[in-house]
């Protein structure tokens, strides 16, 4: 399963928040935590630590090769810091899978959506981000909006996820039964845990 962080990754690679700590626990310190490989192919930056359990495979950063990528944290590769932490994330994603969802999306685009806190939306399988989507925290301090999908989430090139009215400790977490794959120059915000990649 992966985590990653877009303010960003999934357990093949995950990612969190300050209110991430009450579901993803350890993971929570993560910018990405990936599960077999971890790969930057573009002027990348990680605010958070950079983790992988159980894989060796990392590429693409200044720290570990001269790549391109920069972490602005600490490099975890299959060390007990990043065990523990997958090990939360596969947690915080059994957790937000059994969610019952409120409002269902299935067939629909998100952009040009806005979806509120407190509320679970679904897709039964794939879901697409084609244009920008607004996230309404309505003022409330830790609040939280949940997007389960069956499949996928593919985002287009240039898509964009707009917070408005936040509060303190917000947090959107992104649950994908299957990949995450975010098109070029997404602006993204929020918790990704991806099931594969």
């Amino acid at each position: 399963m992966k985590l990653f962080r877009l303010c960003c990754l999934a357990l093949p690679l995950l990612a969190l928040s300050a209110h991430a700590s009450s579901i993803l626990n350890s993971a929570d310190h993560f910018g990405v935590l990936g599960f077999s490989t971890v790969t930057n192919t573009g002027p990348s930056v990680i605010n958070g630590d950079l983790g992988l359990w159980s894989g060796t495979a990392i590429t693409g950063f200044f720290a570990i090769d001269g790549g391109p990528g920069i972490v602005n944290g600490v490099i975890h590769k299959t060390d007990a810091v990043a065990h523990l932490a997958q090990s939360d994330a596969v947690n915080g994603y059994n957790f937000l899978m059994n969610l019952k969802s409120t409002v269902d999306l299935t067939g629909q685009d998100l952009g040009g959506h806005t979806l509120v806190s407190g509320q679970v939306y679904s897709f039964s399988s794939s879901a697409q981000l084609t244009g920008p989507l607004t996230l309404n925290f309505q003022g409330l301090n830790n609040a939280r909006i949940v997007v389960q999908i069956g499949t996928t989430l593919t985002t287009a090139s240039n898509s964009s996820v707009v917070v408005i009215d936040p509060g303190m400790n917000d947090q959107i977490y992104w649950q994908v039964g299957t990949s995450a794959t975010l098109g070029t120059g997404t602006a993204f915000y929020g918790s990704v845990i991806a099931k594969d990649s």
